[in-house]
């Protein structure tokens, strides 16, 4: 039982260096390289999007058993340890106060669901209509030529239509 206290120890204090590195991505002393790889490391590490989603057996929980930490990892040397230190006692006085709340963190998290809902969307109806295209082509093209003023039905297309998706 001794691994399981010292593995929950530690994933409190990855909850609580995530936290730091936020603040410390916020500072202008913090370089910009180690910045950008902080609010990289930081919004993958507290996004609900996963870059191998967890209900894919065994590889689901890897990345975020080892990108997280080893990315929290490389974050924390390059952030210089001045500003590392404060920032963790920072991240630990809010903690205490209970879970911190960032509106703004929640609305861009919302935008980004929405976006991809509105791409899923707009991929579903370009292929509804390449669809419906495929079948007035096939309808057009296995039609025989007709004299004038006579009228003959459209003949059904054999199979289903191919799905034109612009390759």
């Amino acid at each position: 039982m001794a691994w399981f206290a010292r593995l929950k120890r530690r994933a409190a204090q990855l909850k609580s260096d995530t936290f730091a590195l936020y603040l410390a991505a916020r500072d202008p002393r913090t370089p910009w390289h180690a910045r950008l790889l902080v609010a990289a490391v930081v919004a993958y590490a507290l996004s609900p999007i996963d870059l191998i989603p967890d209900f894919v057996p065994v590889l689901g929980y890897l990345d975020d058993l080892i990108l997280v930490p080893l990315g929290i990892l490389l974050a924390i040397r390059l952030v210089p340890a001045v500003v590392l230190a404060e920032c963790r006692e920072r991240a630990r006085q809010v903690l205490e106060g209970g879970k911190p709340v960032s509106r703004t963190a929640g609305t861009v998290v919302i935008l980004i669901w929405i976006g991809l809902a509105a791409l899923c969307l707009a991929w579903g109806y370009e292929v509804f209509l390449a669809s419906h295209d495929s079948l007035s082509r096939c309808e057009a093209r296995d039609r025989p030529p007709t004299p004038a003023g006579s009228f003959l039905p459209p003949r059904e297309c054999e199979g289903p239509p191919a799905l034109d998706l612009g390759r």
